[in-house]
């Protein structure tokens, strides 16, 4: 018998082409697309540490290349990296992917 797959091993996980393309909002109220957040709330307001790891998370996790690009800033995306709550295979690619992260 082989081993089980399981979703989080083999979930595809988008990454911008560069941090330098990420260009979205500092400061603000955001409001998430139904394809990254399905909750009661799709507001955030990025000038509370709850309001941008509601961003930063789902957008890492489940949004495109291009939301990513337009809802994330590189600025702010280093300063908070350390602090979200990421799967594991997620975290890992995109410190491989970028890592300045990592060193964060």
């Amino acid at each position: 018998m082989t081993g089980r797959v399981l979703y989080q091993d083999v979930i595809p996980y988008e990454m911008p082409s560069s941090l330098a393309a990420l260009h979205g909002p500092n400061e603000g109220v955001v409001t998430l697309p139904l394809t990254v957040y399905w909750g009661p709330d799709a507001t955030a307001d990025l000038s509370t540490p709850d309001g941008v790891e509601k961003v930063y998370e789902n957008v890492i996790r489940e949004g495109t290349s291009e939301l990513q690009e337009a809802l994330l800033s590189a600025g702010l995306l280093r300063r908070v990296w350390p602090q979200l709550r990421l799967p594991k295979r997620c975290r890992d690619s995109w410190e491989a992917r970028f890592p300045e992260l990592a060193a964060a």
